[in-house]
């Protein structure tokens, strides 16, 4: 038999390659996907398995095990997506493969534990505290001062995140479910997100970008975009911040996607997530840089050291634009304007055509009303070219 290797996998779009990570002749490389993600998985894949959900650890594990009777004894477990993370950990334990462990994912998944180590470590970090209830919210709120951000502990793409004005706002927030919850003091300061690789001492690649809105606007109608920032001091100065907040929570080699407030005051620590960035980050490493950070984290969690990055990514600029689903999904797309050809405009986008359906689907920064990716040879052009995009696009749809 081949060596198994089984992939948690949930994409429509070829976020990750995985037929140029691991050769699916000399392995029998098997899937657990859904009904949408099946569509993204390579044609050379051994053998396929079906889940509603693919963060459903129950579920996940029992196709396992459908696997492994005609696949064999798994040899490795991959999972790139971060709310797959956990359940790809917890399954190698179960299956005594290699990779990270729970353990090791816990301080970036629990946001309490991961203030808590990067605090400790005396980094600058927003006041925060656990939220178990609304009384806790409000009592941290009069201490620390309003607004003050709530969210999940465990949780991506901004799910469950409110922005509380004032004690009473606390009624309508929902502590149930999500939970449990932390409180954060709001920080008003730009939004960068640092993507790269570290080591396991030093960061080995790093790209700084600047949020364009926010990824809690997003959820609530706002476009979202992000260019990669030019401004080689401010880099040094987050790459060196990124280097010991990520130190201060693992000493394995980890592919990451942090979140900083940054200002004229400083730096301070928001979360970081032990897997590549989401949206169109994966696409602009490869496409715009020449480094596929994808594959630098399914090796990883082969526990096999991946080739060293290319010691020059490139001095163009990068950036991207998600414009969110017209209508509640899933819907139909009903009339839709292509940007790429424009100047200034995208250089590559991921948009539906009328009639076509958006699917209700879990990869949630995948499925909206248009992505799109830029490159240039400044930030400020990078960032004029996703204005005019945003001004510019048009998308409608109609309700499944």
């Amino acid at each position: 038999m081949r060596p198994h290797v089984v992939v948690v996998h949930r994409w429509l779009a070829r976020y990750a390659e995985y037929e140029r990570y691991l050769d699916h002749a000399l392995y029998a490389v098997t899937y657990v996907t859904t009904e949408v993600g099946v569509a993204g998985v390579p044609a050379s894949a051994a053998g396929i398995a079906i889940v509603a959900a693919t963060d459903d650890l129950p579920a996940v594990a029992d196709r396992v095990k459908q696997l492994a009777v005609e696949h064999g004894h798994p040899v490795a477990i991959v999972a790139l997506k971060e709310d797959d993370l956990t359940v790809a950990a917890q399954l190698r334990a179960e299956w005594d493969c290699p990779g990270p462990t729970p353990e090791d994912l816990l301080p970036f998944r629990d946001k309490l534990v991961m203030a808590r180590r990067v605090a400790a470590a005396g980094l600058a970090v927003p006041d925060f505290a656990p939220a178990p209830d609304a009384a806790s919210v409000i009592a941290f709120g009069e201490a620390r001062g309003w607004p003050v951000v709530v969210k999940p502990r465990v949780g991506s793409a901004s799910q469950s995140v409110s922005i509380v004005d004032g004690p009473g706002a606390v009624a309508g927030l929902d502590l149930d479910t999500d939970g449990p919850f932390l409180a954060q003091a709001f920080d008003s300061r730009a939004i960068l997100h640092v993507d790269g690789h570290f080591d396991g001492r030093e960061v080995e690649c790093v790209r700084v970008s600047r949020y364009l809105n926010t990824c809690v606007g997003f959820r609530t109608g706002d476009v979202l975009g992000s260019v990669e920032v030019d401004d080689a001091a401010l880099i040094a100065t987050i790459a060196a911040f990124t280097r010991d907040a990520m130190a201060a929570l693992t000493s394995r080699p980890t592919v990451f996607h942090l979140e900083v407030f940054a200002g004229p005051e400083g730096v301070a620590f928001l979360e970081v997530g032990a897997r590549v960035g989401g949206a169109e980050i994966p696409f602009l490493w490869r496409e715009v840089h020449g480094h596929d950070l994808m594959r630098t984290g399914f090796l990883l969690q082969m526990d096999v050291v991946p080739p060293p990055p290319p010691g020059d990514l490139g001095a163009e600029i990068g950036g991207w634009l998600l414009v969110p689903a017209p209508e509640e999904r899933p819907c139909r797309i009903t009339g839709v304007t292509s940007m790429t050809g424009r100047v200034p405009g995208p250089y590559a986008e991921g948009i539906l055509r009328p009639g076509e359906v958006l699917p209700a689907a879990d990869a949630y920064y995948e499925h909206v009303g248009g992505r799109f990716r830029f490159r240039g040879a400044s930030s400020a052009e990078v960032a004029a070219a996703i204005e005019a995009t945003a001004r510019d696009f048009r998308v409608s749809a109609e309700p499944v």
